[in-house]
């Protein structure tokens, strides 16, 4: 389960910072590999920052800072045990109801636990989406990662369909959908999985 904080801030007139933090929580892992039993707990956490123009030219609009891994994992085999840093970006085009867009980042390990292996990783997610004036959302997008180290791939294909709806006064997405594993390493996710998720929105006022 992710929980993924979105949050943006006025700087000026001109620009924004856009804060994302992902925070990934291990429901049950069970036999990662023989004798490892089962964990629970935080993985570690992800936090971007996203300098961006508060205005769009001809409908795109981009976004670039640090982004950091932080070894918040409750148990060894829950995180890296390391720190991470490097550079992240956004780019996206919106018109007519579409979204395309890419984010990517790299993340170098710098420093934690020197028995643990270092990381080198570029993580990129195109995606498009098409709004409908029902606000009915409709996601195809992947989430992929290269591992400079071993010369792996993760790459799942996600197919969502979001729905904006109100629980009282409050404005809520609710979104589902299915995942297909186009590659991965032989240890590594393969198949089908769904995706669940709910995004709670604050419009500023």
């Amino acid at each position: 389960m992710n929980i993924q904080p979105v949050v943006p801030i006025t700087l000026d007139a001109d620009w924004n910072v856009i804060s994302r933090t992902i925070l990934p929580v291990m429901l049950k892992q069970d036999d990662l590999f023989p004798g490892a039993g089962s964990q629970s707990g935080l993985r570690d956490t992800t936090q971007g920052f996203y300098f961006s123009p508060n205005r769009t030219v001809n409908g795109f609009t981009w976004g670039v800072g640090p982004i950091f891994l932080l070894p918040t994992g409750t148990d060894e085999l829950l995180g890296a045990e390391k720190w991470g840093a490097g550079p992240t970006g956004v780019l996206v085009w919106q018109g007519g109801g579409w979204s395309l867009g890419i984010l990517a980042n790299h993340i170098w390990s710098f420093a934690g636990d020197a028995d643990r292996t270092d990381f080198d990783q570029t993580y990129l997610q195109p995606f498009i989406a098409y709004t409908t004036p029902q606000a009915w959302t409709f996601t195809l997008q992947s989430e992929s990662t290269y591992d400079w180290k071993t010369g792996g791939w993760l790459v799942p294909i996600n197919f969502m369909v979001a729905k904006i709806v109100k629980l009282g006064e409050q404005p809520v997405s609710i979104v589902g959908g299915v995942r297909y594993w186009a590659d991965s390493p032989d240890t590594g996710p393969h198949g089908f999985g769904a995706r669940l998720g709910m995004t709670f929105l604050f419009p500023a006022r």
